[in-house]
């Protein structure tokens, strides 16, 4: 064989090393987020806080918001229950959440 063909055949079997290890290694499990999915999550909580941040009746800052596979976790102290209720609200009517739950407290 020549350098060429070596060189060839190399760079072949690093692209199909890269692509079982890629196809397989950053799948999603019911506990962990491929990285396809993590990205989807960073966008939906960055809409979620961005619906929250827009409603007068809520407090942005009051808020933690967090989401997993399209289930949005809603965290922290709130003025009143209204306040909550309303945040959940929110949270639901953003495109893509299929899922919201409630861990605020009212101070």
């Amino acid at each position: 064989m020549d350098k060429a063909n070596v060189v060839k055949r190399f760079f072949v079997g690093l692209f199909l090393v890269g692509w079982i290890a890629g196809s397989f290694g950053c799948a999603g499990t019911a506990t962990r987020e491929s990285s396809g999915e993590y990205i989807d999550s960073s966008v939906l909580t960055a809409k979620v806080k961005a619906a929250i941040f827009n409603d007068p009746m809520l407090k942005v800052l009051q808020i933690n918001v967090e989401t997993f596979k399209g289930v949005v976790q809603l965290s922290g102290f709130v003025d009143s229950p209204e306040a909550a209720a309303r945040a959940v609200e929110v949270a639901r009517s953003v495109e893509g959440v299929k899922a919201v739950k409630n861990n605020m407290s009212v101070k």
